[in-house]
């Protein structure tokens, strides 16, 4: 399948999932991980339609915490708490004039995707955000994809500028993805 096919199979497949109760177990995985590697300076997003809602996250583990906001082609970070305002598709996000945060306090990401593979290649929405994000933040940060189980793949088509994430959470636990050519 090609990137466009696999984004409708993994929408039809995120449909049928109990995306509360899947929120809640990943939620509880997160908490625990973050708090094991004494992370504290975490991005945060705010969940898109049917996505695994962490919304929960900072009731579970104190941190400071941030979420992004689109700045054109960017993303740009934002503390919170702050204003948010209703994103015309239905999710909230930093309100523009929101206080903004220097990215490169961040210690931990929290990346959405519609799919995710083992070796920790992430397929989105097709706009980059999060790949542009990561290539200017570098290694020094822990990067965590968050899908359910069902929507972690063996290996996913990937493009010279995707960059893959370090961990991946899901129901089963926080795991390291494994790069490409280890066994």
């Amino acid at each position: 399948m090609d990137k466009g096919q696999l984004r409708s199979w993994a929408r039809a497949v995120r449909a049928r999932l109990d995306i509360p109760r899947l929120s809640r177990q990943i939620t509880a995985h997160l908490a625990g991980f973050l708090h094991q590697q004494g992370l504290e300076q975490v991005l945060l997003y705010s969940a898109f339609g049917d996505e695994i809602d962490l919304s929960a996250l900072p009731e579970q583990y104190p941190a400071h915490y941030y979420l992004p906001r689109v700045d054109r082609y960017d993303l740009r970070i934002h503390p919170l708490p702050c204003p948010l305002v209703l994103h015309r598709y239905g999710f909230l996000e930093p309100a523009p004039d929101a206080p903004l945060a220097d990215p490169r306090v961040l210690q931990a990401i929290l990346v959405p995707g519609l799919l995710f593979d083992r070796q920790g290649h992430r397929l989105g929405y097709g706009k980059g955000f999060y790949d542009r994000l990561l290539a200017r933040l570098g290694p020094r940060v822990v990067t965590v994809g968050v899908a359910p189980e069902a929507l972690v793949a063996e290996r996913l088509p990937t493009d010279p500028w995707d960059i893959p994430v370090g961990y991946i959470a899901s129901e089963a636990g926080v795991w390291p993805s494994t790069p490409q050519g280890a066994a």
